[in-house]
């Protein structure tokens, strides 16, 4: 090794350990801190809603996206549409049939990192028996050794089979919902 091949492997050891050091490792979801909510639109008016009852699992490096993984499970049943007319149509066999299908089911495939605290997840979504593959983008904030992932996609009910019979298509209730969340983890 000569003189000049020091200086830059030092270097390279310097800027590999400030890399792990700044790792940080989340796992699990914090369920009181965390939300899903959604958006759709009624005969033309925004609709706001949410799910109160999910539990999550997380395992996530910053410095090893790849290897993260999500697993998201939410009880249909605990859907707030607005109305307890509503809550009580959204339980039928023609929306989420929530007495033959009570959970639906996230899981990640892949993260992928898009820089600035930005990530990619790939996986595939369950309502009502049926799977579909979902990409959600994220965005991590991170802030006292807590995380909060924020993110959004659109959801198509006709991918599931919510809202069949005389409430397809999308003269009624749009067939995009706008599914946006908050999972809150604490560092490990």
């Amino acid at each position: 090794m000569n003189r000049r091949t020091i200086p830059v492997a030092a270097l390279a050891l310097i800027f590999s350990y400030g890399s792990f050091a700044q790792a940080v490792e989340y796992k699990d979801v914090n369920r009181a801190a965390s939300q899903i909510s959604f958006t759709y639109k009624q005969l033309g008016q925004r609709v706001y809603g949410t799910f109160s009852d999910f539990e999550g699992s997380l395992n996530f490096d910053t410095q090893r996206p790849g290897a993260g993984h999500a697993l998201l499970k939410i009880q249909l049943a605990s859907i707030d549409a607005g109305s307890p007319d509503a809550n009580d149509e959204l339980q039928r066999a023609s929306w989420f049939d929530t007495a033959t299908f009570p959970v639906g089911i996230y899981e990640s495939t892949s993260v992928t990192a898009l820089g600035g605290n930005r990530y990619k997840i790939d996986g595939n979504l369950t309502i009502k028996g049926a799977t579909r593959p979902v990409t959600v983008k994220v965005l991590l904030k991170e802030q006292d050794g807590i995380g909060v992932f924020d993110g959004e996609f659109i959801l198509k009910r006709s991918d599931f089979k919510i809202g069949e019979g005389e409430w397809a298509g999308n003269s009624v209730v749009s067939n995009d919902i706008n599914i946006k969340f908050k999972m809150v983890a604490p560092q490990r």
